[in-house]
């Protein structure tokens, strides 16, 4: 799920407040703010010891430090969910991908984390329901096999504003890797991987300027132009998680890059 206007702007220096607040619950297996506890879905046992910074970061990032734009207090807004899945490949850990179809009338060829809108059997948008929506469209979308999924964390809920989505951002573990792929060629390019290696190789990052005048951070990865939502929650995850690199934010490339 990546769209045209919604690229995060959290703040460089958002990690002042990167402790837990008093008071505050982390978010995890036995609590989550604005809902009741994951416990049946949600497990950190036996993670990678390198997934560690990002199950800490998970646990205390606050919203603003992820994004400006924030659900509206009205609740307005349709519940959705990404999956965000973190794999080991050749070049260590990778986060998976997907780019839509060039033919979609809104957002074509952009890259994406699987997702999408919770559907009723999904259950309560304020429980269960945004982790089993990224399950479900993951395995709708690249035809994963979720039983090999194991999710462990979730992020604070986004707005974007656009499409009007709430969306909340899941994070898994893939801890039995299954073949994937494109499932519809009508909604989906190409489904692939990416080294977080890649992500955080300061030759590959750049920021893009949406026509609105915009300014977000952008990646230059397996032939893709990765921006929007995807790309601002891939640039928090790694500036919290540690991972970050210093980079030239002064580097711009056009929305129509081509590699």
């Amino acid at each position: 799920m990546t769209h045209a206007s919604e690229t995060t702007n959290a703040t460089d220096d958002g990690d002042t407040n990167r402790a837990t607040h008093a008071g505050r619950q982390p978010r995890g297996e036995a609590a989550h703010e604005g809902g009741p506890p994951r416990g049946e879905l949600l497990s950190t046992a036996g993670l990678p010891s390198w997934l560690d910074p990002v199950v800490r970061a998970a646990q205390t990032v606050q919203p603003l430090q992820l994004s400006r734009f924030l659900p509206p207090e009205s609740g307005a807004g349709r519940q959705s969910a990404v999956l965000i899945l973190f794999g080991e490949g050749e070049k260590g850990p990778e986060i998976l991908l997907m780019e839509r179809a060039g033919s979609l009338r809104s957002h074509a060829g952009q890259p994406s984390f699987p997702g999408g809108a919770l559907d009723p059997e999904d259950g309560d948008p304020q429980g269960e329901g945004p982790l089993r929506a990224a399950l479900r469209e993951a395995e709708e979308e690249t035809g994963l096999d979720p039983r090999g999924v194991q999710l462990f964390a979730e992020l604070p809920r986004l707005f974007i504003p656009v499409s009007d989505f709430v969306v909340t951002p899941v994070l898994g573990w893939w801890r039995t890797p299954t073949p994937v792929g494109v499932v519809d060629p009508n909604e989906t390019a190409r489904v692939f991987t990416v080294p977080v290696a890649d992500l955080t190789d300061p030759a590959n990052r750049a920021t893009t300027v949406h026509p609105s005048g915009h300014r977000g951070p952008a990646f230059l990865v397996e032939s893709a132009l990765v921006w929007g939502f995807t790309a601002g929650v891939i640039d928090r995850i790694l500036h919290f998680a540690g991972w970050e690199r210093p980079w030239d934010r002064g580097r711009q490339v056009p929305l129509d890059w081509r590699a």
